[in-house]
C-alpha cells in the first residue's frame, strides 16, 4: 500500500526543510509514498491547521508546528 504524506505550510523555510527531510527519509527507507506539499491557505484550513509546518501521514497529523528531522520521519514511516 502506498503511503500518503502531506506537508502543510505556506512555503516558509521550516516548511521547505520539513518537505526536504520527508524526501530524504523516503529515499533512505525505500517506502513507496506519494508526497504532496500543500501551500494553499484554504486547503490547509480544511485540516484545522493553526501552526505550520504540519506533517501528515495517511491523513493523520503526526508533527505540528516544528521541523521533523529525518530520523524522526523514518520512525514515523515505519510504524
Amino acid at each position: 500500500m502506498k503511503t500518503n504524506i502531506k506537508v502543510l505550510g505556506p512555503g516558509c523555510p521550516k516548511c521547505k526543510t520539513t518537505y526536504n527531510n520527508v524526501l530524504d527519509a523516503i529515499k533512505q527507507t525505500g517506502i513507496d509514498a506519494e508526497v504532496q506539499k500543500i501551500e494553499d491557505i484554504e486547503t490547509m484550513m480544511q485540516y484545522n491547521v493553526l501552526t505550520t509546518p504540519v506533517l501528515m501521514i495517511n491523513e493523520v497529523a503526526v508533527v505540528k508546528g516544528r521541523v521533523a528531522d529525518i530520523n524522526e520521519i523514518k520512525q514515523l514511516l515505519m510504524q
